[in-house]
């Protein structure tokens, strides 16, 4: 028997703690892998004595895991923060970035990494960036979530986490858990009104500890949510890491796909491929009348795809519960309804087209 990630936490959602609730629905659990029969993880406790009243619980999970068929080892690792929860005190995120030589390297336990861009900004390409991450999710991949937006980070609010991640050496950095996705932004780190004043090297430096310092775990792909544009993050990003590609979003206006056209063609001279197009606000439909309107008009990114001879992912229409759902921190994703389904067809052919 084959042990999942979604058997060793059904196993530890079953084991109640003192107070209620479980590990797993308190978000206690940290770094949780699951390679060749060895199950490890790390449970984050609020403070030395949080730690001590779990530690009849930790004991409790280790022999419950070591009973699963196929599991040949347990790791359970406690930690504490204090009252307060910070990361370590020497943690900094941010300067200037260590030299690197040779060409774009691979990143230790992932599979695969997709870059998600687009060519200006209000195209929604972080809603698509959080709900496709928690659809992928849903279809069975281990999916990690990068938030490279670092001047403007909407992850956390997007997928509804935010407290800070820990760092048990002031150099690791544990990620967050969300809707079944591990996640990491810049704005874990911030209050969510302090704005991020960097130049290039910083932006860059930050950048790379956000994907080398953090402990991603085994994952099937890493989304990188990346900041419109054409600047530093996405040639930093493309010279520093083996991209498996890029996916484009855009609205099927025309001054949306002028700025589209650049990400394409940026792309193209940084030599990642372009895995598909993504037209986003597509369409939309009265929920009083049914009429359907085309704001944004309509088709404009299919047909780009098809003169790019690349594949169009599909349309998403524009759609007021998604956008409520973004702002509470359930992405529409994760629940169930027309926009869930259609974000599971896209998360569909992404997984059978070999590209997640």
């Amino acid at each position: 028997m084959d042990i999942t990630r979604e058997t060793v936490l059904k196993t530890l959602s079953d084991l109640g703690l003192p107070g209620g609730g479980t590990l797993v629905s308190r978000d206690l659990i940290r770094a949780l892998r699951v390679e060749d029969g060895t199950i490890s993880f790390v449970i984050e406790a609020e403070s030395a004595d949080a730690a001590r009243s779990l530690a009849p619980a930790q004991a409790q999970a280790e022999a419950a895991l070591k009973a699963l068929p196929g599991v040949s080892r347990v790791q359970i690792v406690m930690t504490a923060h204090g009252g307060a929860k910070p990361a370590a005190p020497s943690l900094k995120v941010g300067g200037h970035p260590t030299p690197h030589q040779g060409g774009p390297k691979r990143v230790s336990g992932i599979d695969r990494i997709i870059a998600i861009g687009s060519g200006k900004g209000g195209v929604g390409k972080s809603t698509v960036s959080s709900n496709l991450a928690v659809a992928l999710a849903r279809q069975g991949r281990r999916v990690g979530l990068l938030d490279a937006d670092i001047y403007g980070p909407s992850q956390p609010r997007m997928m509804g986490v935010n407290k800070r991640p820990a760092s048990p050496d002031g150099k690791t950095i544990i990620p967050l858990q969300a809707h079944g996705v591990t996640v990491m932004s810049i704005g874990f780190m911030l209050k969510e009104d302090e704005a991020v004043i960097w130049r290039g090297p910083m932006l860059m430096g930050a950048l790379q500890q956000l994907i080398e310092q953090v402990q991603w775990g085994e994952l099937d792909v890493l989304l990188i949510d990346l900041p419109p544009g054409t600047g530093d993050i996405q040639l930093t990003l493309a010279q520093r890491f083996a991209l498996t590609g890029a996916v484009v979003v855009s609205t099927p206006q025309d001054v949306a796909m002028l700025d589209a056209r650049k990400a394409l063609d940026m792309f193209g001279k940084l030599k990642v491929p372009v895995l598909g197009l993504i037209e986003n606000m597509s369409t939309y439909v009265c929920p009083n009348c049914g009429h359907e309107a085309h704001l944004f008009g309509h088709g404009g990114v299919a047909a780009e795809a098809q003169k790019m001879g690349v594949p169009f992912l599909g349309e998403l229409p524009l759609d007021l519960e998604t956008r409520l759902a973004g702002d509470a921190g359930t992405p529409i994703a994760a629940g169930a309804g027309a926009m869930s389904d259609a974000y599971a067809r896209l998360a569909r052919r992404m997984v059978e087209g070999g590209m997640a």
